[in-house]
């Protein structure tokens, strides 16, 4: 039998928009509540959902409702947070795929070698998201776990994925939200990023020097698959007290890339 391909119907809606067939629209305004809720919103009402995710409070009220029912949310008539149901969806994830399943015993032991914080990130749409991670010292005061996210611009995984991209292509994800500036460290310039890519492609490392958070320093390398292409970046964090980015450099890239060199090895080989 050959390949199923699904076929796109594209409609048009009363407003005259072009709307796709195949995309449900409530699941999709329902995972965009889900993923609204952070540690700057923990709580919101209808309305400050709505104006959140940019839906109707009708819209808003139905999905939350529905969500409240799966057990997704919680609610006490006026303010909503996510429950703990919305655990069911980091345990499918983490059950189910291979890559950070399989990287994470690389992870711990990276961490324990290390004494610090050893990080397995992934490219989310214009966003960095950790995959898996270990920890085994408190290194950034911000707590970071499975899911949290990272910006692009600014963090040493987010370069290191940016790096093996076409110009166009990472140009195009960077401009989707501005360059902040986390720091009084952080490049928020093109031009700045620019130079810092080339150096990472040249050097086959990315760094973040204070940029996210003061005093906290990061290095990571592109990890690849089989075929070649960047699948995820490995990281590690530390405290800049501890040693300086030359420092971290010398002492913690051989053993970056000799995890990087294990799961090519004993996890892509295998693939």
């Amino acid at each position: 039998m050959g390949q199923f391909i699904p076929v796109v119907s594209m409609v048009t809606d009363s407003g005259g928009s072009v709307r796709d067939r195949s995309q449900i629209g409530g699941l999709t305004k329902g995972l965009m509540l889900v993923e609204a809720f952070d540690a700057a919103h923990t709580r919101m009402t209808i309305s400050e959902a709505a104006l959140r995710v940019g839906i109707s409070p009708a819209a808003a009220r139905r999905c939350l409702l529905t969500l409240v029912r799966l057990g997704y949310m919680q609610t006490d008539g006026k303010w909503f947070w996510l429950g703990h149901g919305a655990l069911r969806v980091a345990y499918a994830y983490a059950s189910s795929t291979r890559l950070p399943r399989l990287l994470q015993p690389a992870l711990d032991a990276l961490s324990e070698r290390t004494r610090e914080s050893a990080t397995l990130s992934v490219l989310d749409g214009h966003r960095v998201v950790i995959a898996a991670r270990s920890t085994a010292r408190q290194t950034m005061r911000v707590g970071l776990g499975v899911g949290s996210r990272l910006p692009l611009h600014c963090s040493a995984a987010g370069r290191a994925l940016l790096a093996s991209l076409p110009r166009e292509q990472w140009e195009l994800l960077v401009r989707c939200e501005p360059m902040e500036p986390l720091t009084s460290q952080t490049v928020t310039t093109l031009t700045g990023l620019r130079r810092m890519l080339a150096a990472c492609q040249d050097l086959g490392y990315a760094t973040c020097d204070e940029e996210i958070e003061m005093g906290v320093r990061s290095i990571a390398i592109p990890l690849q698959g089989q075929s070649g292409e960047t699948l995820a970046a490995l990281s590690i964090s530390t405290k800049a007290e501890r040693m300086t980015l030359g420092e971290m450099v010398r002492q913690y890239l051989p053993t970056l890339l000799r995890t990087r060199e294990w799961a090519r090895m004993s996890v892509f080989a295998k693939s």
